[in-house]
């Protein structure tokens, strides 16, 4: 299984990374990564399945009628925890970039959190904030992926938000059907198989 696969783009940015079923300690076992920026310089992400127990009114109270469910902070990795990074999808049919978003890839964006919320209202689809985030040094993912860490697939419209984070991972792997639809099989924990 080529965790690239064949048609993959020099730069990853608006794809997903998605642990290989190897990587199985640490901060990023089954986690699935949408990533926002990747180039020569590096890469940043917001890890999208790692819901936390805070609820968003509890840190960023503005933001509650805006952020989508469940509305609660995201673990977006382990890089400067203490901040927060709003990532949003805009409306469809939204005529012009809203104040405070600007634009990663297709409709999604980051949005600045120092924007009034009330300005938003109607004009985001998806909206999550997020506690930190993953972020890789020059080379660094790339040779993440070589050595079998990661899968770098096609981000679903849906992704961002979904309902049930815990079972995004298996989930991303069951929609690429063939081999790579048998890990969304595989137990979180390995002895239970």
């Amino acid at each position: 299984m080529e965790p690239r696969g064949p048609d993959l783009p020099r730069w990853w940015t608006g794809l997903l990374l998605v642990a290989s079923p190897a990587l199985r300690e640490g901060s990023f076992a089954r986690s699935v990564v949408l990533l926002l920026d990747h180039d020569g310089d590096g890469a940043l992400g917001v890890v999208l399945n790692r819901p936390s127990e805070l609820a968003v009114n509890a840190v960023l109270a503005g933001w509650v009628d805006v952020v989508s469910t469940p509305p609660l902070l995201f673990t977006g990795g382990p890089v400067s925890t203490g901040s927060a990074l709003g990532v949003a999808r805009l409306r469809p049919g939204t005529p012009a970039a809203p104040l405070g978003w600007r634009r990663v890839f297709d409709d999604t964006g980051l949005l600045d959190l120092d924007t009034p919320a009330e300005v938003l209202v109607g004009a985001l689809e998806a909206f999550r904030i997020f506690a930190g985030h993953s972020g890789w040094a020059p080379g660094q993912l790339e040779a993440e992926v070589e050595e079998g860490s990661w899968y770098v697939l096609p981000a679903a419209p849906g992704d961002l938000v979904t309902r049930d984070p815990q079972r995004l991972w298996a989930e991303v792997f069951r929609r690429q059907g063939g081999r790579l639809a048998l890990l969304s099989t595989l137990p979180a924990d390995p002895t239970e198989n």
